[in-house]
């Protein structure tokens, strides 16, 4: 079992920047890099959607096109967490922000079959 926390959500103006990170443990050992990690978020009324993605073999990342080139993640194994940088926000990028891991991964480089969540992070962007 791997505990999933989210932090650095909160209200930032457009334009402005924030840096989520998911911090992972377990009551048992375990290595982060052998897991696929992605961010997903869900705005009130809409369905969750998956932003990014981290591939544990390689770490290659993949985004969707709403993020591409504002978004980076990134993961620190010795740390146990994986962070989302994001850079020109957007009044639409405002959602509860989730992390999610699994060993297993889908096509698009993203946590699939058995997937942990975390319980997700708030982020506003308002002037």
């Amino acid at each position: 079992q791997v505990q999933l926390v989210e932090s650095g959500g909160g209200l930032v103006q457009p334009g402005g920047s924030l840096r989520l990170s998911c911090a992972a443990s377990s009551s048992s050992a375990f290595a982060l890099d052998n897991f696929n990690f992605g961010w997903f978020r869900q705005a009130p009324g809409k369905e969750r959607e998956q932003i990014s993605c981290i591939y544990s073999t390689d770490d290659r990342t993949s985004y969707s096109e709403s993020v591409k080139g504002r978004f980076t993640i990134s993961r620190d194994n010795a740390k146990k967490t994986v962070y989302l940088q994001m850079n020109s926000l957007e009044p639409e990028d405002t959602a509860v922000y989730y992390c999610a891991a699994s060993l297993y991964s889908d096509g698009n480089l993203c946590p699939a079959g058995s997937t942990y969540w975390g319980q997700g992070t708030q982020v506003t962007v308002a002037s």
